[in-house]
């Protein structure tokens, strides 16, 4: 779906944090940054994904990577979630998804024959330049979290 691909510009984050702090794409000018967009907090999908990166939190900041989750929802959601389930990754709020289309992970989807609009779960990694180094999409939960820690690695 996405129509980025690796050597492009990776697109501009702007965005407010579970926290309330905002958070830039260019605040880690030189380190490597996971960005990997999801449909919604709580949903047994998105919360394996979350709870996957953040087992592996202290390994991504190892290789010198940052991990940041983005998705619509709201901040308020996104602390519930990160309280919940003890995530220690960076959640952003893209509730306008002006940050979803830049990335081209917002799109129509399909599920139990029904059409509608979402958030397509791709992972993008961009490396210490701010450019697109891989690109997972339509990722399926098991195992992605160690395939985008080996990417990372390997950078």
């Amino acid at each position: 779906m996405s129509q980025l691909s690796p050597g492009d510009l990776a697109p501009a984050i702007d965005l407010p944090a579970a926290d309330g702090a905002t958070v830039t794409l260019s605040q880690f000018q030189g380190q490597k940054v996971v960005v990997y967009f999801y449909p919604r907090d709580d949903t047994p999908g998105c919360t394996k994904e979350a709870i996957g990166f953040s087992e592996q939190a202290a390994a991504f900041a190892q290789a010198g990577a940052a991990v940041i989750g983005v998705s619509k929802d709201t901040v308020a959601k996104h602390l519930k979630f990160q309280d919940k389930h003890g995530l220690k990754v960076i959640l952003l709020s893209d509730e306008n998804g002006d940050v979803c289309e830049r990335y081209g992970v917002w799109g129509e989807k399909q599920m139990y024959g029904k059409t509608f609009h979402g958030i397509e779960r791709t992972t993008f990694l961009i490396d210490g330049e701010g450019r697109i180094a891989q690109v997972w999409n339509k990722v399926k939960v098991p195992g992605h979290v160690d395939a985008v820690l080996d990417a990372v690695r390997t950078l």
